[in-house]
């Protein structure tokens, strides 16, 4: 599962997927630098793994991962090809989710591709490109479709009727996450259409250091204009993120968060609405060799979150041993969990939780 960083060009994306990967993308002051997308897999910062690790003193610990893709900043003119424009949307094409990165700070000294800061407009540039392009992969579809609807093919039909709805929206300049498939046939038919802009996405409004906190004018007209959308919208200084990345220890990047008035990079924020977009969640193993957190998708069930670690443990699955992360930390250990009575057996319908902290039983 990848997350996607999107943009115009020169609006902090390289220097956040750094922040976020510590993988030095090449980050320069114009447009075109990035061009083949660079891909991160950055550790999915949890408390609860610190925790598990000072109860259980294991000899080693394991975070959970989410891999974050830097793609090149999108121009108008990309859903036609222009400034490499067919690459950059095949890029995000192949994202599970988009980070959606606005300039929302002024600085002279960096080039803005179109001569001035506007997050607004910034943003329905982006949109309009992939919303033309996935107009595109609409009308494809339907030209082939139409035919096999008019024989009375029910599928066809069924297939018809949610493309004319998705281009009804496209072309109103509404994105195609905003149609709400109706049945499961929609569900899955919508899975296969593969379209940019059905992609869940989340906003990171780049500001300054001052507006860190609280952000700006810039980030209000962001949060009005996408407050009917499904998403979530973060403030980050990138610039910050960078300078708190190169500091050495970790006493000097809690100065320098405590002087921003941050409790915390906004990097470790981003990277679990990341892993939350992705509809991600994670379990734990916790034993004295290994402390792990293991990623599965909400929903998963026990033989399921058992095939992360190997599929034999899924297909020879007999039974789930599982605890709470609460129950864990409140009594201290597996052994006196097992004594409260919070130690449970489970079968191949339990839906994990996310925290469980699980043992499996397999057999082969």
């Amino acid at each position: 599962m990848k997350a996607g960083i999107v943009g115009l060009p020169n609006v902090g994306k390289s220097t956040l997927f750094n922040c976020l990967s510590n993988a030095k993308a090449q980050s320069a002051n114009f447009p075109f630098c990035t061009i083949e997308p660079n891909i991160g897999v950055v550790n999915v910062p949890d408390p609860r793994i610190n925790k598990l690790e000072e109860l259980v003193k294991p000899e080693r610990v394991i975070m959970a991962t989410v891999d974050i893709v830097d793609i090149a900043g999108l121009v108008k003119g990309a859903s036609k090809g222009e400034g490499l424009g067919n690459q950059f949307l095949g890029n995000i094409r192949e994202c599970n989710a988009i980070i959606h990165v606005l300039r929302c700070f002024d600085n002279d000294n960096i080039v803005h591709v179109d001569g001035n800061v506007n997050p607004i407009r910034d943003k329905e540039t982006i949109d309009i490109e992939l919303q033309l392009k996935d107009l595109e992969t609409v009308e494809k579809r339907l030209e082939k479709v139409n035919r096999a609807a008019k024989t009375g093919n029910k599928e066809a039909q069924t297939e018809k009727a949610l493309l004319d709805r998705i281009k009804d929206a496209l072309l109103q300049a509404k994105s195609a996450r905003t149609i709400v498939p109706q049945s499961n046939d929609e569900e899955v038919l919508m899975e296969a259409f593969q379209l940019i802009t059905a992609k869940p996405v989340l906003y990171v409004c780049n500001v300054d250091e001052n507006s860190a906190v609280n952000g700006n004018k810039y980030v209000d007209q962001v949060k009005e204009l996408v407050k009917d959308e499904d998403a979530e919208v973060i403030i980050l200084s990138v610039g910050a993120e960078a300078d708190i990345t190169e500091l050495e220890s970790y006493e000097e990047r809690q100065v320098f968060l405590e002087d921003m008035g941050l409790e915390e990079p906004g990097a470790s924020v981003l990277i679990r609405a990341a892993y939350k977009l992705l509809k991600q969640q994670t379990y734990f193993t916790a034993g004295v060799k290994e402390v792990r957190a293991w990623t599965i998708n909400i929903g998963a069930t026990a033989p399921q979150a058992a095939g992360v670690i190997h599929t034999d443990f899924e297909k020879g699955f007999i039974r789930a041993e599982v605890i709470s992360y609460e129950d864990y930390v409140t009594y201290g250990s597996e052994a006196k969990c097992k004594e409260a009575g919070k130690f449970k057996v489970e079968g191949k319908e339990y839906v994990v939780k996310d925290g469980d902290v699980m043992h499996f039983r397999f057999n082969v």
